[in-house]
């Protein structure tokens, strides 16, 4: 097996591929509104724009073992980005509603593939520094999601949306090339266990449940935070800045978690501390939106960038090897990311019938306390054996 070796190309690949992971999805919240009225969208059918890529990235997750054997994670995840490079470089080319929800398909396929492989690719190099490159990876996640959350709108003035939508093809290329150059050399990962034990594990679907909830949260966020305060009267710009202040804290609390997760073999004090400020910041936008806009941004970011590659950590400490960990990964995002599509969905519809997103706010609240009762069960040390 492959180790990690100690220069810069490997991690910076791992960078440059994780920026590229949302895009697609973040810069849609800001330009809602305006895509809604060139497209003649519905909040259900907008909502489709979130909901498919995230269920897709599931459906595509749970073949994650059938994905490395047919494509080779080197070759599978270039291809996860160049999928992506086309989705964003058909939005600025034919723009429109058909277009729209067919590329959210083609970059949800992308995506997925990307994270149904990298996460085996990074157990098997980067050696006992794997906790921490995978909070790398997930933190240039969600700085891809904060840049083309900010950008989006300003973009949108300067050139119409379908640029803003369709200038993330630019680093979807320039990541695509350095993650080519930086692996060439590099060897494939063993290859990935079956997930019959963890579709057979009740601590397999207990962390599903886990991810799946908390990534709920971001995509309920991600999808409905602009849409929300637009429709309290704020510009889409400041409304794309206030998704700003939340990835922004999404990726200061990546960033912690990439540097001081190794100190933490027990990673439940790490969870709880995530959960809670996620519920201070749902209650924020529940009881007061206008008053704690900004303290609510924060609080959520801080809690949804921590609860994101932490459970992803979580999930990988279940597996001996790197093969077992990116099965387990795999099933584990898989079912997850299906369920956290259910999320903008439901919040679309109630925005549709209700005129307000306040009650989906408050279901978030709710299964926060959910998330905390699982993370107290989350004692290190427990393993879920697969089978060959």
């Amino acid at each position: 097996m492959s180790r990690f070796r100690p220069g810069w190309m490997f991690p910076a690949a791992i960078l440059l591929v994780g920026i590229n992971l949302r895009p697609a999805i973040a810069a849609i919240g800001p330009l809602l509104d305006m895509l809604q009225r060139d497209t003649g969208l519905s909040d259900t059918g907008a909502s489709l724009l979130t909901t498919l890529p995230v269920a897709l990235m599931g459906a595509c997750l749970l073949m994650a073992g059938r994905l490395r054997r047919l494509l080779g994670d080197r070759m599978g995840i270039a291809l996860g980005v160049a999928l992506v490079l086309a989705s964003d470089l058909m939005r600025w080319l034919w723009p429109g509603a058909a277009s729209l929800l067919l590329t959210a398909i083609g970059a949800g396929i992308g995506v997925a593939v990307v994270q149904a492989l990298i996460p085996a690719m990074i157990r098997s190099h980067a050696g006992a520094r794997t906790a921490g490159l995978m909070g790398l990876y997930s933190t240039a996640i969600m700085g891809g999601a904060l840049i083309s959350g900010v950008a989006s709108p300003w973009v949108a003035q300067a050139g119409g949306w379908p640029m803003a939508l369709g200038i993330w093809a630019l680093p979807a290329l320039a990541g695509c090339a350095v993650w080519l150059k930086a692996t060439r050399r590099l060897a494939e990962p063993p290859r990935t266990a079956s997930v019959r034990g963890a579709y057979r594990s009740l601590r397999g679907w207990t962390l599903l449940a886990f991810f799946g909830l908390g990534t709920g949260a971001y995509t309920l966020v991600l999808a409905w935070l602009p849409p929300f305060y637009t429709h309290l009267g704020w510009s889409a710009e400041k409304a794309g800045a206030l998704l700003g202040a939340v990835t922004f804290a999404e990726v200061a609390a990546g960033m912690a978690v990439s540097a001081w997760i190794d100190r933490w073999p027990d990673r439940r004090g790490a969870l709880i501390l995530a959960i809670a400020a996620l519920l201070a910041g749902l209650l924020c936008l529940s009881l007061a939106p206008l008053a704690l806009a900004w303290p609510a941004a924060m609080l959520a970011g801080l809690g949804i960038g921590a609860l994101f590659p932490l459970s992803l950590i979580v999930a990988m400490d279940h597996g001996e090897s790197a093969g077992e960990a990116g099965a387990i990964a795999g099933f584990v995002q898989g079912g997850g990311y299906a369920l956290a599509a259910i999320l903008p969905l439901a919040a679309g519809l109630l925005r549709q019938h209700l005129a307000d997103l306040t009650p989906a706010w408050w279901l978030m609240a709710g299964l926060c306390l959910v998330l905390g009762l699982i993370a107290i069960r989350l004692r290190p040390g427990t393993r879920i054996v697969l089978h060959p």
